[in-house]
């Protein structure tokens, strides 16, 4: 044995956010597909942590339609995440939701706290309309906080009804927004989306002039092509008509 016990110093903590739009419109298909992707590729989430001698993978969610909820009081290791089946009613909060988002990350009262120290998180945004609050002021306020300044952003546009502006908006750049038009493309982005946040989100920073966030656009966009019903700004759709949409 060396001088040092590796399995002796605390990892760091790398937490990753679902936000969730649980309105109305997401009801049926919609939900049902977030809910088994979520749960399904949460055990994945745990092996990644498990084999990172450097990060330990915390997992919070938060869902917003006429309000907000979080899923669990604080973050969980991503193996002892039990998911909570979320269900679609009401408005779109998403302003109330950047609201929450700011309080959590911090250090002072909320998620960022920890003996070890934290990297920053990764944040997933899933939606299929636009904001019924005022979402603008909020976002600018949730824009300040350092931590989601360096955090990895990623939006999913639920369908041609989402409001991609203002999930660019949201993430800081169109390329970070992926567009779904399927149930089994919404499940297969969620499940890339999330595993690529968390092994490159709890990685030390490198050398490199690349941010996490860029990395995540790169090889996310990169799986896109390979999506049938998935798109995004730098891996447009074919020409099919305005809308090919298939949610029964």
């Amino acid at each position: 044995m060396g001088l040092v016990d590796n399995e002796s110093i605390p990892r760091r903590k790398m937490t990753l956010f679902f936000v969730i739009d649980t309105s109305g419109s997401m009801v049926g298909s919609k939900i049902g597909s977030v809910n088994d992707a979520i749960e399904n590729v949460l055990p994945m989430i745990g092996e990644i942590s498990d084999e990172n001698p450097d990060a330990e993978i915390n997992v919070a969610a938060l869902e917003f339609s006429t309000g907000t909820r979080w899923l669990y009081d604080e973050p969980k290791e991503a193996k002892d995440f039990i998911w909570q089946k979320v269900e679609a009613d009401g408005l779109t909060s998403l302003g109330e939701a950047c609201e929450e988002l700011n309080k959590k990350l911090s250090r002072n009262g909320g998620f960022m706290s920890s003996p070890s120290g934290c990297f920053a998180p990764a944040i997933i945004l899933l939606s299929d309309g636009g904001p019924t609050d005022n979402f603008e002021a909020k976002l600018k306020t949730l824009q300040r906080n350092l931590w989601y300044k360096s955090a990895i952003k990623i939006a999913i546009a639920i369908g041609d009804d989402a409001d991609k502006e203002v999930l660019k908006q949201f993430t800081g750049s169109s390329e970070a927004v992926i567009t779904v038009h399927n149930i089994d493309a919404l499940k297969k982005m969620i499940r890339i989306i999330a595993i690529t946040s968390s092994q490159i989100g709890s990685k030390s920073t490198s050398a490199t002039d690349v941010t996490k966030q860029e990395q995540v656009i790169d090889e996310v966009n990169k799986a896109v092509a390979d999506v049938a019903g998935a798109e995004s700004a730098i891996a447009p759709a074919p020409a099919a008509g305005d809308s090919y949409d298939e949610w029964d």
